[in-house]
């Protein structure tokens, strides 16, 4: 429980009474985090990985095409554009922005040198029900007739773009100099326009009658125009086109390189307490002498003691998958668990098993 004055701060716990000033108390609980991390049995380290892409597609995919689906259907047209002047939006705004997001996806398909053949379909005459929606999915012999004709294995499609602008007006007062130097008060107005972008994609592989990859973006883009009246700061926006255009294709390139493997890292602990052997073992392991802090690590797996030993053992199991060893880093761990019980080599032991399984895609797939 705690009372706050303006000056101090008084703490109870259970019958005693603590006063302290605010800036002691800070001290206090600096000095108290600094001292419960100093007495962790681990230290964090992080170790660089590549992770296999988070789209997969088999390699039978190597001619692909990419299309627009996005314009909305007749029945649909009227609401769109109606949509479109109450929200300040350009009618034209989305075709060209759809334009970008297709040309962007081809630019990344392209540098990814992931397929052999990449096809931009025009006039395909698919449409979608607008207002950024997903639209039902194509049949497989509509994908198949489409694939057929332009000789391809899978179909990028752009299924569904839209565009939603908001203006904002604000007034406030300012000074400005005037021909003989003298400020005038006057009222400036500031506009703000706020468009947020929706698009989804989805990829139809026709050589698995698979849909892969719908996946859903979303970015908001804002401009601020300022003037002497709303319709002079409004008119005042420059670039908001440009900065609509350029993020329709960023958001097209992040999703053309999910089909790529990245590079990361990940975060691990080891132990540093239990013996001098451990002591010394972190100075070495801070000092970036892994395999020499591996020396004094493996001769505590003969610990005869249990809570020692599966430390060790753990420990051994990280300079392992620090090294790539990581069928001999599972070993290790798994005696760490099932002889000595220690409950974060369970977990460890599942995380390397995704990384075999993760290196083996890589494998697959390079």
């Amino acid at each position: 429980m705690n009372f706050s004055s303006k000056n101090s701060t008084i703490l109870i716990y259970g019958s005693h009474v603590i006063k302290t000033h605010r800036k002691n108390l800070r001290l206090l609980l600096l000095v108290l985090l600094i001292t419960l991390s100093s007495c962790a049995p681990t230290n964090e380290l992080t170790i660089g990985v590549t992770k296999a892409a988070p789209l997969y597609l088999p390699k039978t995919v190597q001619r692909v095409g990419i299309m627009d689906r996005s314009a909305p259907s007749e029945e649909n047209k009227t609401v769109d554009n109606l949509d479109k002047i109450l929200s300040a939006e350009g009618l034209h705004l989305d075709i060209e922005g759809a334009q970008k997001a297709i040309s962007g996806l081809s630019e990344a398909l392209s540098n990814s040198q992931a397929f052999s053949k990449i096809t931009i379909i025009e006039n395909a005459g698919l449409r979608s029900p607008g207002l950024g929606i997903y639209p039902a999915v194509l049949s497989w012999e509509t994908v198949k007739t489409i694939c057929e004709k332009y000789q391809l294995d899978a179909l990028y499609v752009l299924s569904y773009y839209d565009t939603d602008s908001t203006v904002d007006y604000t007034a406030f007062n300012k000074k400005v100099k005037g021909p003989a130097g003298v400020e005038i008060p006057v009222i400036e107005h500031q506009a703000k326009v706020n468009t947020n972008i929706k698009l989804g994609w989805r990829i139809y592989n026709l050589t698995n009658r698979r849909i892969e990859g719908q996946i859903p973006y979303a970015r908001n883009v804002s401009v601020i125009g300022k003037g002497i009246n709303p319709a002079k700061a409004l008119s005042t926006l420059a670039g908001r086109k440009e900065a609509v255009l350029d993020a329709s294709n960023t958001l097209a390139h992040q999703y053309g390189n999910l089909i790529l493997p990245y590079k990361t890292r990940v975060k691990r602990i080891y132990f540093v307490k239990g013996t001098d052997n451990f002591k010394i073992g972190k100075r070495r392991a801070q000092a970036g002498q892994w395999n020499r802090a591996a020396e004094l690590w493996i001769k505590e797996t003969k610990n005869t003691e249990s809570k020692i030993a599966g430390r060790a053992y753990y420990n051994m199991a990280i300079i392992n998958e620090i090294n790539g060893n990581l069928e001999e880093a599972i070993a290790m761990a798994q005696t760490a668990y099932t002889d000595y019980n220690n409950k974060e080599a369970l977990k460890y032991i599942n995380i390397l098993k995704q990384r075999i399984i993760n290196n083996q895609i890589l494998a697959e797939d390079p």
